[in-house]
């Protein structure tokens, strides 16, 4: 079972809520694919068991084969290419490596070469398998940190819990394409509701089961929690803000192993996910 664990912005809570369901889970794995801040080990501390590079293919040219057609420059839709001074440019941050040029240069005159743009990093926890992806400083992409990510843990059959990007971009679709269910963290303000709506549309888009976890509440009207209710929304629990929470998580420690109460309260939240995720399959199997 895979749940997605995201949110429309950062600091709502969501590595917060990430790592303490695969913590509390007899077994589970742990993917961190908030590559560009990626914070879940910080919790885990897990021993390292490997580290890989990540690269994609990107366009190289050699120049002393290209004749100056421009026949690359007229397909590539991305402006990753150019000629200047009778010299081919390639811009390697803009190129989407879809190897098109490759086939339309009639002087084969481009081919394929690797750029590292980032890392994998696997370790273990207690009974948590600890995978983070990082994106290396300077790029402008890291989707196939994501991909690998999840690829490698296509045939896991246990519990897999991924901690998705901030926001609604192409990486947070990656990272929820194969999930079963998604769960959205939300702050309890006006502002964490217009980031919620956009998080709402994404699911609804790829069709997938979610419930809503409200965080930092207080006692006092909620916007976010009248929103859930008027639209039908289940939500799943409530965090009230707490400062012994907040100490916990200053100190890179993991909530449901120093306290009994929230431990109890993730075992809750896991036990209504995978409800969700049978009675959908029920509905639709």
């Amino acid at each position: 079972m895979k749940v997605a664990v995201l949110s429309g912005k950062g600091g709502t809570g969501k590595t917060l809520v990430s790592v303490n369901l695969a913590a509390v889970a007899s077994t589970a794995t742990y993917l961190d694919c908030d590559i560009e801040a990626p914070n879940g080990h910080l919790f885990f501390k897990p021993d390292i068991t490997s580290k890989n590079e990540v690269a994609v293919e990107i366009a190289n040219v050699d120049n002393s084969l290209c004749n100056g057609c421009r026949k690359c420059i007229e397909f590539c839709r991305f402006n990753a290419l150019s000629y200047v001074n009778n010299q081919l440019l390639v811009f390697e941050d803009l190129c989407h490596s879809c190897g098109g040029c490759m086939l339309v240069c009639p002087e084969k005159a481009l081919s394929k070469k690797n750029k590292v743009v980032g890392e994998l990093v696997s370790g273990y926890s207690e009974k948590v398998e600890v995978k983070s992806g990082f994106l290396k400083l300077g790029e402008a992409s890291g989707n196939a940190i994501i991909s690998e990510l999840i690829k490698d843990d296509i045939h896991s059959d246990s519990l897999t819990i991924i901690d998705c990007p901030p926001g609604s971009s192409c990486s947070v679709m990656e990272s929820i394409r194969d999930v079963d269910y998604c769960v959205l963290v939300a702050e309890s303000t006006i502002f964490g509701l217009h980031n919620l709506k956009m998080v709402v549309d994404l699911v609804k888009i790829f069709n997938k089961p979610f419930g809503v976890v409200l965080n930092k509440t207080f006692d006092e009207d909620n916007p976010v929690e009248s929103y859930c209710l008027s639209n039908n929304i289940e939500i799943l629990t409530k965090i009230k803000f707490d400062q012994e929470l907040g100490r916990i998580n200053s100190n890179g420690n993991i909530a449901v192993r120093e306290n009994l109460r929230y431990k109890e309260l993730f075992e809750n939240l896991l036990t209504k996910i995978v409800r969700g995720v049978d009675n959908e399959t029920t509905v639709n199997p």
